[in-house]
């Protein structure tokens, strides 16, 4: 390998999620490393912050929490393919409880319907 070709050994976090497209745009990922929504080992990062391999990254985005292992590192953006193998995904999987469904035509919920509702609703919130 010559030095052109050399994987980097460190990339800003912000260049790194944008090109493992966990966000769509550099300055996405920059606004949320400045908002506190990137954590590399726990901790909030700036966006010139410096990732390595084997960094733990999680990354608040679509309103959920995503957690990640840097495997490989890349400042340019690439296809998605080639993203996935760029990182370990460990978010763990959310289970959406079901919504309590009504007929159609059943008319309005009883006061027991509507009470279980809300408290559905607030449990969610």
């Amino acid at each position: 390998m010559t030095a052109d070709t050399e994987a980097p050994k460190k990339v800003r976090i912000d260049a790194w999620v944008w090109s493992v497209r966990l966000f769509k745009t550099r300055s996405q990922a920059a606004q949320a490393c400045r908002a506190g929504h990137v954590k590399i080992n726990g901790e909030a990062v700036k966006p010139a912050q410096a990732v390595e391999v084997g960094d733990d990254v999680r990354v608040w985005v679509n309103h959920r929490e995503r957690i990640v292992r840097v495997r490989t590192l890349s400042a340019k953006r690439v296809g998605a393919d080639v993203a996935r193998e760029a990182y370990e995904d460990h978010t763990p999987e959310q289970v959406t409880p079901m919504m309590p469904r009504r007929d159609r035509g059943a008319g309005r919920p009883t006061k027991r319907e509507r009470r279980q509702l809300e408290r559905f609703k607030r449990g969610m919130l």
